[in-house]
């Protein structure tokens, strides 16, 4: 049953039900003609980052300026967009406007599978803004790196940093397996991130090693 606001609840259970994820190059060549900065996110950006796959993703995420979000719907026309957060999926015309939920997935309308998931993140023209901590900023071009087949992804350290916050075991895998990989700059830059949104982070008597 929808609420006034026209959000329904879905279960986890529901999610995983439904859920079909793309891969990362399916997602790059619909975008390949796409002029706004997006990146893969989460634990593909990992795998793209360290150069091959190491474990199952049940999703797949890209990141985009959220004014841009427009620019990466038009790609994708014959599909839908649900808002999703705290348990609930909004047409995305219904909240849209809403600033604190920032997680879009797109459905096709005749199975109702969900194949990304877009976040649509908060910026200032051409740099980007951590919705964890704003102080948290980088150009677009410091943000985003690419595969030698070109697909984009988030640098490792913005990665982590947003797995943090949950830590479940996939994530505290795919920050071991990423440590070895950062340079010192890198790992520096995470280390004092971490200090700055998880104080109290395990991952900090990783990082300072």
């Amino acid at each position: 049953m929808s609420s006034p606001d026209g959000a329904r609840p879905i279960t986890d259970t529901e999610a995983t039900r439904r859920w079909d994820p793309w891969t990362p190059s399916v997602v790059a060549a619909r975008l390949a003609s796409c002029p706004v900065p997006w990146a893969v996110a989460g634990g593909w950006a990992v795998d793209l980052f360290a150069g091959g796959i190491s474990r199952a993703h049940e999703d797949i995420e890209i990141t985009v300026p959220r004014a841009d979000f427009p620019e990466i719907a038009a790609a994708f026309p014959e599909y839908e967009w649900d808002i999703v957060g705290d348990g609930h999926l909004w047409p995305y015309a219904r909240a849209a406007h809403r600033e604190d939920l920032h997680q879009t997935w797109l459905r096709d309308p005749y199975t109702g599978a969900f194949h990304l998931d877009v976040f649509r993140e908060p910026h200032d023209g051409d740099t980007w803004i951590c919705r964890r901590d704003p102080t948290i900023t980088l150009p677009y071009p410091d943000l985003i790196r690419t595969t030698p087949t070109g697909i984009p992804y988030l640098i490792p350290e913005v990665v982590l940093l947003f797995k943090a916050k949950a830590n479940r075991p996939k994530d505290d895998a795919d920050f071991h397996r990423a440590l070895p990989l950062l340079s010192e700059e890198r790992r520096a830059r995470l280390s004092a991130w971490l200090e700055m949104v998880h104080p109290d982070h395990p991952w900090l008597s990783r990082t300072a090693a």
